[in-house]
C-alpha cells in the first residue's frame, strides 16, 4: 500500500483530537495503523509519557509492526515502558502481577485448547450419567462462548434454554471453573474474563492500572468481544481516554465471540464520542473499490462511508466460469503463468483466497503441475500437533519440575486413572505449600488431603520420571529417551485415540520425526552433546520460529482462506469458488447469516491492488457426486457494467496461443537443471 507523504485531513483529525472519547472509522487501507503510530506518536510529544500509553490489537504480528513504526517516529529514551501488545498479553500482565487478589499463586499455567478439551472430557468422564463424551468439544465451545460474552457460571445456570445441553454445559463451565482455578491456571478466555472481574472486585487495583494506562488504543476494534468492552471500559473509565480503530464492514469473526454492534455500543456508553471516517483507500484502483462499496452496501450500516482512491480507474475485474473444480484450478494457474510472463512480475504478487481449506487442495496440484511454487498461509504448524505437544511436556517437565502445565497435560496421558477430583486437591494442597503439583506429590502431608491409592497412583508417576530424568542426565540421552515413550506405551495411546490405523501411524510418524530433530540439535554445535534442557528450550525457540515463516514465505504464489487474509494485501488477488453454498457457505445461509458472509467477501475483494479475478464452476463433486452449481448471490450484487466475464467476452484465439506459449516457456524454464550454489 502506497503511503502519503503526510496525514490527510481526517488522519490528522483522528492523530490530533485528545480531548474526547475517539471512534475512527477505517476503511480497508485507509492508514489506520499509521493514524494509531501517529497518535502514539504526538500524545508522547504532547507531554504523556510512553509508560502511559497502552494500544492493543489481536495479533503478536500487528503489535510487532506498530512497535516497530511507532521506533520510527519517536526516539528510543522516549519509548521507555510503551505497552503495544495483543489483549491477552495485557490480561496476563494484569493476572500476573494481582495474582495474589485473585487468589493464585504467582506461576500462573496458562492451558491452550488441548489442555482445555483434556480438563473438560476428564469432568465428563467423572459427571453424571447424562453427559455425553461425544459431546466434550460442544460443551468446551459453549462455555469459551460465554466467557466471550461475560457469562459466569452462576448465569449460565440461571439462564433459560430450550436446548438441554445448555443445561449440561452450564454445569460442566462451574465444575470447569473450580478446577481449574485450583489447578492455578487459565484458559485463552479467562486472560481477559479475570481481569474484569478483578477489577469490579477491587476498585482499588483498577485505580491503580487507570493511573498506570492514562490513555488507551485500540486497533481492529469490530473484532472486539463483550468481555474485551468491558475491560476496555473499566481501564478507560467515565471519562473514555481513548481512541478506537475499527471497521464494521470487516467484522468477520462473530464465530469467535465479536460483536460488530460494539461500534454502536460506544455512541450510547460515551455521549461526548466523537466519530472520524477515514474513506480514502491508497491500496487499490477505483474500479476494485466501486464494486466493494456497490457490494457492502446491501448489508445495513449504522455509520454510512464510501472508499475512494486517487489510483486512478485500474483494469476491470474479471469473472471466470469454469465446468468443474480441475478446469477451475488448472485455469487459474495457467492464468498465473500468463501474467506474470507479460508484467513480469513476482509469484509472490499473487494470492488466491477461498472460503474453506478444504478448496486448496485442487490448487495445490495444479500449481505443482505448471511447477509453481506456492505457500499455504495459516497451515497447521508441526508444534500443533497434539502427540508433538505431549512428549515435549514430558520433556519439559523432566527438565523443569515446577512447570506445572506440563504436568496437567501428561499426568494422565496415557491414562493413569488420576481423576479431577485428585488434581484438583493436590492443585489445593499445592497452593497451600507454595510449592509446584510435581514437587508436592512427594510431601508426605498430602496423605492428609488424599486417599492412599490417589497417592501411590501419583508417586508411582512422580518416581519414574524423577528416574527417567536422571537416567538422561547420566547415560545415552534418547537412548532413555525411546525407551521411556515405549514404555509408557504411547504408540498404544495413539491407536486407542485416532480415526483409524493410517492416522496413528502417521501421528507416532511425527514422534519419531521430533526425537530425530532433538538428536541433531544435540549435536548440531561443536563444543560436546548439549544437555536435554538445553535441546527443549532450543526446540521451543524453534516453535516459535516455525510461526514465522509465513513472514519470510519468500517468491511463492500465497493461498490462503479469507479470515486468514484479513489484514493483507496483494497486487493480484483470484477469488476462488463464487457459488451459492460456498460463498455465501450452506451453513450460513441456513442460518441467516448473509450479512457477515457478504462482510468476507467484501475482505477478499479489498486485499487487491492492481486485478482482481473472481471464479466459479457450473459443476462441482459433492460426496463423490458431480453437482450443478448456481453463481453466488455476491456476484449479482456487483455493477455488471465493470467486470469482464469470460463467457460473455470470450478470449481471442491470439490471446489463447500467447498464454499456451508462455506456459511452456515457463515448463521448460522448470526443467532446467539449476547451477550449483556458489562456493
Amino acid at each position: 500500500m502506497s503511503t502519503p507523504p503526510t496525514l490527510n485531513p481526517q488522519q490528522l483529525a483522528a492523530v490530533r483530537l485528545t480531548d474526547h472519547p475517539l471512534l475512527v472509522l477505517a476503511g480497508a487501507g485507509s492508514g489506520k495503523t499509521r493514524v494509531i503510530t501517529e497518535k502514539i506518536a504526538y500524545l508522547i510529544q504532547q507531554g504523556i509519557p510512553a509508560r502511559h500509553i497502552a494500544a492493543v490489537t489481536f495479533t503478536n504480528k500487528a503489535a510487532r509492526e506498530m512497535k516497530t513504526r511507532v521506533g520510527k517516529l519517536v526516539q528510543g529514551k522516549d519509548l521507555r515502558g510503551l505497552r503495544v501488545s495483543t489483549f491477552h498479553a495485557l490480561g496476563l500482565d494484569i493476572v500476573r502481577r494481582e495474582h495474589q487478589a485473585l487468589g493464585l499463586k504467582s506461576a500462573i499455567s496458562i492451558f491452550d485448547e488441548h489442555d482445555r478439551k483434556l480438563l473438560v472430557k476428564e469432568l465428563i468422564k467423572h459427571g453424571p450419567q447424562v453427559y455425553d463424551m461425544e459431546k466434550a468439544d460442544q460443551y468446551g465451545w459453549q462455555i469459551s462462548r460465554w466467557k466471550n460474552e461475560f457469562i459466569l457460571p452462576a448465569q449460565a445456570m440461571g439462564q433459560d434454554s430450550s436446548y438441554p445441553d445448555d443445561a449440561i454445559a452450564a454445569r460442566v463451565y462451574e465444575e470447569y471453573a473450580r478446577q481449574i482455578k485450583a489447578y492455578n491456571a487459565m484458559d485463552f478466555d479467562d486472560l481477559i474474563l479475570q481481569p474484569v472481574l478483578l477489577f469490579q472486585d477491587h476498585p482499588d487495583i483498577l485505580e491503580k492500572w487507570r493511573n498506570q494506562i492514562r490513555y488507551l488504543l485500540v486497533d481492529e476494534y469490530q473484532d472486539t468481544n463483550m468481555t474485551q468492552y468491558q475491560l476496555i471500559k473499566l481501564l478507560t473509565g467515565s471519562l473514555g481516554r481513548f481512541t478506537v480503530v475499527g471497521d464494521d464492514d470487516q467484522s468477520i469473526y462473530s464465530w469467535r465471540g465479536a460483536k460488530p454492534e460494539n461500534l454502536s455500543q460506544l455512541q450510547q456508553d460515551y455521549p461526548r464520542l466523537k466519530v472520524i471516517k477515514l474513506e480514502q483507500n491508497y491500496r487499490s484502483t477505483g474500479r476494485i473499490l466501486k464494486i466493494a462499496n456497490q457490494l457492502i452496501a446491501n448489508n445495513p450500516h449504522v455509520i454510512e462511508k464510501r472508499l475512494w482512491s486517487a489510483l486512478g480507474p485500474g483494469d476491470p475485474p474479471r469473472v471466470i466460469k469454469a465446468k468443474e473444480e480441475i478446469a477451475e484450478s488448472r485455469q487459474i494457474a495457467s492464468d498465473i503463468i500468463h501474467h506474470k510472463f507479460r508484467h513480469n512480475s513476482r509469484l509472490s504478487d499473487y494470492a488466491i483466497l477461498y472460503r474453506g481449506n478444504h478448496q486448496s487442495r485442487l490448487f495445490e496440484r495444479s500449481l505443482r503441475e505448471h511447477s509453481i511454487p506456492y505457500f499455504i498461509s495459516g497451515g497447521a504448524s508441526f508444534f500443533d500437533n497434539t502427540e508433538i505437544k505431549d512428549i515435549l511436556a514430558y520433556l519439559r517437565l523432566m527438565v523443569n519440575p515446577d512447570d506445572d502445565a506440563a504436568f496437567i497435560r501428561v499426568v494422565n496421558t496415557p491414562r493413569r486413572e488420576i481423576g479431577p477430583t485428585t488434581l484438583e486437591k493436590l492443585g489445593q494442597y499445592a497452593k497451600q505449600r507454595h510449592s509446584s503439583l510435581f514437587k508436592a506429590c512427594f510431601e508426605l502431608g498430602l496423605e492428609q488431603v488424599l486417599p492412599e491409592t490417589a497417592v501411590k497412583k501419583l508417586r508411582h508417576f512422580s518416581d519414574w520420571l524423577v528416574d527417567v530424568s536422571e537416567r538422561a542426565d547420566s547415560g545415552d540421552t534418547f537412548a532413555v529417551i525411546d525407551n521411556f515413550i515405549e514404555a509408557l506405551n504411547y504408540e498404544g495411546w495413539l491407536q486407542e485415540n485416532s480415526t483409524s490405523q493410517p492416522q496413528a501411524d502417521r501421528r507416532m510418524g511425527n514422534v519419531r520425526e521430533l526425537l530425530d530433530w532433538l538428536r541433531r540439535l544435540a549435536k548440531e554445535e561443536s563444543g560436546g552433546e548439549k544437555s536435554l534442557a538445553e535441546v527443549v528450550a532450543r526446540i521451543m525457540l524453534l516453535d516459535i520460529l516455525d510461526r514465522q515463516e509465513e513472514e519470510n514465505s519468500g517468491d511463492r504464489v500465497s493461498l490462503m482462506t479469507l479470515h486468514a487474509a484479513k489484514g493483507l494485501e496483494f497486487p493480484y488477488v483470484y477469488l476462488i469458488g463464487m457459488e451459492e453454498n460456498l460463498l455465501p457457505h450452506q451453513t450460513s445461509i441456513e442460518e441467516h447469516a448473509i450479512e457477515e458472509e457478504r462482510r468476507l467477501a467484501y475482505v477478499g475483494i479489498t486485499r487487491a491492488q492492481k486485478q482482481l479475478t473472481f471464479s466459479y464452476c457450473t459443476h462441482r463433486k459433492k460426496y463423490g457426486e458431480m453437482t450443478d452449481c448456481k453463481p453466488s448471490r455476491f456476484l449479482d450484487e456487483l455493477p455488471l457494467e465493470e467486470l469482464i466475464w469470460n463467457d460473455r467476452n470470450p478470449i481471442s484465439a491470439e490471446m489463447k496461443r500467447e498464454m499456451a506459449l508462455d506456459g511452456l516457456a515457463a515448463a521448460k524454464r522448470a526443467a532446467q537443471p539449476k547451477p550449483p550454489p556458489p562456493n
